[in-house]
Formats: structure tokens, sequence, C-alpha cells
């Protein structure tokens, strides 16, 4: 089927970012990337690309053949198939990293015959020519948007090919007894040793239990490869901006005395003890006749119901407010840490649960704060010496689709039902399966997750 899905035409694109940079890197893929970028290339010695070996760079220019002049100055790299990235011939071109010479070089590469490439399209071929499977491609994007160092860990332990390997061996133990199933019905009239029902059971509570191993912590693998959407809410005037800043350690937020400063929402990533969460500061919540203010409170309200956890925000020196009390009714049944600002303007005595004092003035109450953070997040989910975690929802779902046919090959087997029809159940676990390595998966999955690649990769 894989081959049935190549394209055979030679595909370019730029792989590093357009912008002022030392190094630009084009990368040329396909049957025809040597032939095709020979005639742009030279060489002050007269070495040929076609002629240089595998995996060695080439110094040289490259060269417009319309007018003869040259270029750029690069270094070039010829990989022979399949010793390559995509398996395929590949070239990949060294130039200066700026605008012009990049898109020069590009659109010499294209008025050759070379086609642009589509997201994703390298690994993509990667991954139909066999040198990836899907779990191993996907992890490739895992690794660009890697928030902190535990999620890029975890994303290269996935490219890795850890992942796949725990996921082949529960595939090999169901294809067994399903093989052992299906010579009994195929073949009954020959002396097969007949699988009884005691030891499918066997077999197939033994890859329930594998498949809840590789579930466990999928959570929070999901958190990694995430972050966690946290909102900071509260009545304008109370620190929520102040919290901000502080947390991403810079002044990214306006802080001023007049209340509602912030009129539209502000989104930042941070990394703490290794968990990503998206720090959002929301229009302070009250009402107001102007419009612009008006609307960033309306998107703080709609926000509540996206936030994967709260931090509610008050100013300990002055009494609770009616709106206040409305808010935390709201958040009643959502996570939230309770934040008690502005103790250095007022003498308190231990704070009662669930409140966190806080001084933004000397940075009091912080760390409390980012431990909070974490416990309500980790909950003890995470075994940290595991070698893979499973972070991509794609992933998780396939996993509970096989759990589900593995649980209903048992009932059916309960009911006494005949082996032809357990087989079924079974084998739609094994497909459930395949589909998250890319064994059995049609094209319609592999475009959806490739269009999500950016460009040159």
């Amino acid at each position: 089927m894989k081959e049935q899905l190549l394209n055979e035409d030679t595909i370019a694109a730029v792989a590093t970012g357009l912008g002022g940079a030392g190094i630009g890197i084009i990368r040329v893929s396909g049957d025809q990337a040597i032939a095709l970028v020979e005639p742009l290339f030279k060489n002050p010695k007269g070495k040929t690309l076609t002629k240089a070996a595998s995996h060695q760079l080439l110094y040289g220019q490259m060269v417009d053949p319309q007018t003869n002049m040259d270029i750029d100055e690069v270094l070039l790299s010829k990989m022979v198939k399949p010793h390559s990235y995509t398996a395929e011939d590949v070239v990949e071109i060294n130039c200066h990293g700026g605008i012009v010479p990049m898109q020069k070089i590009l659109g010499l590469l294209l008025s050759a015959g070379v086609r642009m490439a589509e997201p994703g399209e390298f690994t993509k071929r990667a991954f139909l020519n066999g040198r990836l499977d899907l779990t191993q491609a996907e992890a490739v994007m895992d690794i660009i948007n890697a928030k902190t160092e535990e999620g890029l860990k975890y994303s290269v332990s996935q490219l890795e090919g850890k992942l796949s390997d725990h996921l082949e061996e529960i595939d090999q133990e169901l294809l067994a007894i399903l093989s052992h199933m299906e010579a009994n019905i195929e073949y009954p009239e020959f002396d097969i040793e007949e699988v009884t029902n005691s030891e499918i059971k066997t077999s197939v509570v033994t890859a329930v239990k594998k498949i809840d191993q590789v579930l466990e912590g999928s959570e929070a693998g999901k958190i990694y490869r995430e972050g966690i959407t946290t909102a900071i809410l509260g009545e304008p005037n109370v620190g929520k901006s102040s919290l901000l800043n502080t947390l991403l350690m810079e002044n990214k937020a306006i802080v001023t005395d007049i209340p509602g400063t912030t009129r539209d929402i502000i989104e930042e990533y941070i990394n703490v003890k290794g968990i990503p969460f998206k720090i959002i500061d929301t229009a302070g919540i009250r009402e107001t006749d102007n419009e612009v203010e008006r609307i960033g409170v309306e998107k703080s309200r709609n926000l509540l119901d996206k936030a994967n956890l709260v931090i509610f925000m008050r100013d300990i020196s002055k009494p609770l407010s009616q709106r206040e009390e409305e808010l935390m009714t709201l958040l009643k049944n959502k996570n939230t840490i309770y934040i008690a600002n502005k103790t250095d303007l007022k003498e308190t005595e231990k704070m009662p649960d669930p409140w966190i004092p806080m001084s933004l003035l000397t940075e009091a109450g912080i760390d409390l704060l980012k431990q909070k953070m974490v416990d309500m997040v980790y909950a003890g989910t995470v075994n940290q010496d595991a070698d893979y975690l499973v972070t991509n929802s794609r992933h998780i779902n396939q996993l509970n689709k096989c759990k589900e046919h593995l649980h209903a090959a048992l009932e059916t087997m309960a009911s006494g039902m005949p082996v032809e029809l357990i087989s079924i159940d079974v084998m739609n676990a094994v497909e459930s399966l395949r589909e998250i390595t890319g064994k059995a998966v049609g094209m319609d999955i592999i475009n959806q997750i490739f269009k999500n690649f950016c460009i040159g990769k």
C-alpha cells in the first residue's frame, strides 16, 4: 500500500527559518535530486556532485545557469538513498541565511523542475519509505514544539522508537493468538492443536494489562506536550499582571494603579519544574461602560470554560467584594488556586486554607504557588524513571479503542460464542493498535497528521 502512496517527483524547501542567520539550509529530496542540483553548482576544482561521495561536504558556488552569475557561496551534502532522512536521494544546500540568497536558490531549483514541498512532506516520505513509523514521525514535530526539557526527553524517546517497541510487543502477542484461532477456523480438517478459550482469555487479559501500562501517565504526557492552560482571574488591580510578570521574570504586561489597564488576553508559556504552563493574564472582571474593556472582560469569562487551572487573586488589604464572592462560586468545580495578594499592605494572621498569602512586592509566596501548581498537575501520575510516555491524543484514543475491542472479545467468550466471533474482536483490536504506528492506516489520517507539520520538515 505504501508504495502506491509515494510521490515520484523531486521536492525542495527551506529547512531553516527565513530571516537573518549565519546559515540557511535548503533540502532537496527525490530520485532526480542530484541530477537537478548538479547544473546549478560549480566547484572551483571541477568536482561534481554526481561523483562526490555520499555524506561528505562539497564546497562551491550556486550559479544561475541563465546568466552564469554566482548566487552564493555554499556547502553541499549529498546523501544517497536509502541512507538519508527520507530514504531517498537527498541534497542539502548550506548557504548564507539571508532571505534573498535562500529565495534565489530555491527559485533556481523550482525553475529546474523541482516541486515545492508541502508541509511535512519530507517526514511523510520518511514514513512512507519505511524509515520511520507513524509514532516516530509525529515525534519529529513534538521535538520541534517541545516546551520543556522533560517534554523534549519523552519526544526524543518516542523518535528513538521506545514507544513503538512496546506497541510491537503487544501487536505480536495478539497476532500469535489470532493466528492460532484463524488456523482452527480455516483448517479444521488438519490436526492442528485447538486453541482453548482459557488460552485466549489469558492472552487477551495480558494484552489489556500491557496496554494499561502503556497508558500510565498518559494524562501527564499530554500535559508535557500541550501544556496546562492557566488563567489568572480576579477583579481589576488585584495584581494579575504583576503576577504574570513575576512568573515570566520579565515585564510582559503593563502594570499601573489604574483599574482596567489589561483589556485583552496576554498568553505566555512558563516552565515550572519541567511542566509547561500557558499562563493567561485576563482582563479584570467588573462592570464597565468602556466597550474595549467590556470585550476583554467577556473574553475572560469565556476563558473559564477552556482553562485547565485557574489562579484566583484578590487584594487582601480590601474587604471581599460581592463580585469576588460570585466569581468564587463559579470556580467551585474548577481546579483553582486561591491567592491573597498584597500582604505587605495589611498584617494578617495565618491565612486559612485554601488561600496562599502573597506579596508580589517582595515575591513572598511565589515558590509556594509554583509548588501548588505542580502538585495539582502531577497527582503522582508520572513515573520519573519511565523511558517513554504516551503524549499524543491520537495514540491515547487508539489504545483505548484497542482495549474496548479486547474487552468485547472477553464478553463474546463469556457468552459462549464460537471462536470465529472472538477472532473478529481480536482482529479489530489489532487494527486499532496498528493505526498508531501506521501499519494499518488510511491516507486521510496520514494527510491529516502531516499537514500540521512545518514546511521543510
